[in-house]
């Protein structure tokens, strides 16, 4: 099936969702441009933003769909550790760091962080410096938003 997207009006602005029949591809931020594909709606992607809708709403904590990964090693052992921290809690690029095996790489997690092209299904606003909030590439009035809709209330 041919790439299709649906977006959503959420914190921030429009996200819209990408994917085929069998998975996401990519989540864009607000400020993303949008590449133009097919008009044609897969239900995988319907049922995405759907969930996307209800997560922005306050009534979901996860979205549950199918991902096309693509990422290397690293990359993708850091999304499985992004993946892992629960709604409503936060942890450090160190904590990741150590989680994936490389104590000292808070900065190689944060550019693993910046690449991800799942926002909010791989919740990389969650993801703190040691010092207070970090960076996010959907820009840090946004990782707040998203924060303080889940209800971590010490970085607003």
């Amino acid at each position: 099936m041919a790439q299709s997207q649906l977006s959503v009006r959420g914190v921030g602005g429009t996200w819209t969702v990408e994917g085929d029949g069998d998975g996401l591809t990519k989540i864009y931020l607000p400020h993303e441009p949008v590449r133009a594909i097919s008009t044609t709606v897969s239900p995988l992607v319907k049922r995405a933003a759907k969930q996307l809708e209800q997560y922005f709403a306050g009534a979901r904590q996860q979205i549950d769909v199918d991902l096309h990964v693509a990422g290397t090693d690293f990359q993708v052992d850091v999304w499985l550790a992004l993946a892992a921290i629960p709604f409503g809690t936060v942890a450090t690029y160190q904590d990741i760091a150590r989680e994936v095996g490389v104590p000292n790489g808070y900065r190689a997690v944060g550019n693993a962080n910046a690449k991800n092209p799942f926002p909010i299904v791989v919740p990389c606003h969650r993801v703190v410096a040691k010092s207070g909030l970090g960076g996010y590439a959907g820009g840090l009035d946004v990782k707040r938003a998203l924060l303080l809709l889940e209800g971590v209330r010490d970085y607003a």
